[in-house]
């Protein structure tokens, strides 16, 4: 397969390498240690009709929601649901604001990180008949980058990456931070020490805040880049105070000049799922807490995302990747910090 890159985004034109004629199956075998891969387990798509997937998130029910989202600036982005039981995927939400990110917070409401180029660029609640309503869009007077990605404590607050990588307006804030939203509407910066973030996610415990930092060397896309930028794509453990404030930086991976992390999710051992886009090896690569590799799951297409579900499908893990969804079942068990659970 062929990954092309669109204003930092990379997009993958599929060829026949590593990918089943049976539907859903997938040739290309997981690697890595035991505890988290059964000798069997095999990545397997669900459905495959998307433009950019991104954005999976479960809710306490085990409906699994992902983001759709179009290239094009005049076209909607969209929301959709999967019920696990049936194996059926509706449209939830047909106009999300080109909604990325997906969480539910501890009262059972949806809420997304919608980005830009043509999108809200705001964090808003998505209701359950699918209206979109917008949270905080602004941060001292000035609108949002491109929100991404987001975590949801279980406390309400809510952590999320803005950076910019798509999209012609205007750029008004001159950094690319995580913020954290309380359940008052607070807004404050968090990070200070990330140059470009983009997936977030929750230790167990929720003392440690986990980054992406995905800098693809621009900012404001509607400037031309220098031909080759320096890129920066690391990922980092970051000491979360009760305040919602951060300490000291750990640096768990660093990708070099390749692209590096998007999205990721957490088990209950605090293993993190990271979606890599690396063009060398590309998949959801599973790290200890201390960075160290302990399996990984190649892709067909490029990941952007990942969770778990709950219930019957709580060891099985869903991926965005593509313009697809898929699903393997792993042994461990993923970390939800907002669901209540049964």
């Amino acid at each position: 397969m062929k990954p092309i890159l669109l204003n930092g985004i990379a997009l993958c034109i599929f060829s026949s390498l590593s990918v089943s004629m049976t539907h859903g199956e997938i040739f290309t075998k997981p690697t890595g240690d035991a505890e988290i891969l059964s000798k069997n387990a095999t990545l397997k798509e669900i459905w495959n009709e998307g433009e950019f997937t991104e954005g999976v998130a479960v809710n306490a029910k085990g409906e699994v929601y992902f983001s759709d989202i179009a290239f094009n600036p005049q076209e909607k982005g969209r929301i959709l649901k999967l019920s696990p039981e049936s194996g059926t995927v509706k449209v939830h939400c047909k106009d999300s604001g080109k909604s990325n990110g997906l969480f539910f917070d501890p009262s059972g409401n949806l809420i997304a990180a919608c980005g830009a180029n043509g999108g809200l660029r705001a964090i808003v609640e998505i209701k359950p008949d699918g209206t979109v309503v917008v949270k905080q869009s602004k941060f001292d007077g000035k609108q949002f980058n491109s929100p991404n990605d987001l975590v949801i404590d279980k406390q309400g607050n809510i952590y999320f990456s803005d950076p910019r990588y798509v999209g012609p307006e205007p750029v008004e804030l001159d950094h690319q931070s995580v913020f954290r939203i309380t359940p008052k509407g607070k807004v404050t910066r968090v990070t200070t020490n990330i140059s470009k973030p983009n997936g977030v996610h929750l230790s167990p415990d929720q003392k440690t805040l986990y980054v992406a930092e995905t800098n693809n060397g621009s900012f404001d896309v509607t400037k031309t880049p220098d031909e080759k930028p320096k890129m920066t794509m690391t990922l980092n453990a970051l000491e979360l105070k009760a305040d919602g404030t951060v300490g000291e930086k750990t640096q768990l991976a660093d990708f070099g000049q390749e692209v590096g992390t998007d999205g990721m999710t957490i088990d209950t051992m605090g293993n993190i799922y990271a979606a890599v886009r690396s063009e060398s090896r590309f998949g959801i690569v599973v790290y200890a807490p201390d960075g160290k590799e302990r399996a990984y799951i190649p892709t067909p297409a490029l990941p952007t995302n990942c969770t778990f579900g709950v219930g019957k499908q709580a060891h099985t893990l869903y991926v965005t990747a593509g313009g697809g969804l898929y699903q393997i079942t792993l042994k461990t068990t993923g970390f939800h910090p907002t669901l209540k659970l049964k």
